[in-house]
């Protein structure tokens, strides 16, 4: 499974172990017992990488093999493609702009996603 953070800052992605339904069980119990509302809703997520990045091409074929994939990259100009996920968004309010999004996926599908979003931020780090 995927877990993206979005924050104030940006956008953190991380792979992990934990079933969607036990990670979103557990942040129920943690809002309940710090007295904090809590959002959940089925949504889409997305985010940005250069369409010039390694391996895009075999994320792509991964996907193309699927039958019901829960991921689909488009181009958005020359410079970047837009990875939109389907999952679960969590949330203190609907309104919320910072919040964690879970999805899964074929873990193929996820491998790629995750591989190519890291090597986008090492491609966006040497820029900088």
């Amino acid at each position: 499974m995927l877990k993206l953070n979005y924050t104030e800052v940006g956008l953190y992605m991380e792979r992990v172990m934990t079933s969607l339904e036990m990670l979103i069980a557990q942040r129920v119990i943690l809002a309940m017992r710090l007295g904090q509302t809590l959002h959940v809703e089925p949504g889409r997520a997305s985010f940005l990488l250069p369409a010039d990045i390694p391996e895009l091409a075999h994320l792509e074929a991964a996907l193309w093999q699927e039958s019901n994939s829960k991921v689909s990259v488009m181009p958005v100009d020359d410079e970047f493609v837009e990875v939109s996920l389907w999952g679960s968004w969590i949330a203190d309010s609907a309104e919320a702009h910072e919040g964690m999004f879970l999805t899964m996926m074929s873990a193929r599908a996820e491998f790629f996603v995750y591989k190519l979003w890291n090597e986008s931020q090492l491609h966006i780090s040497s820029l900088a």
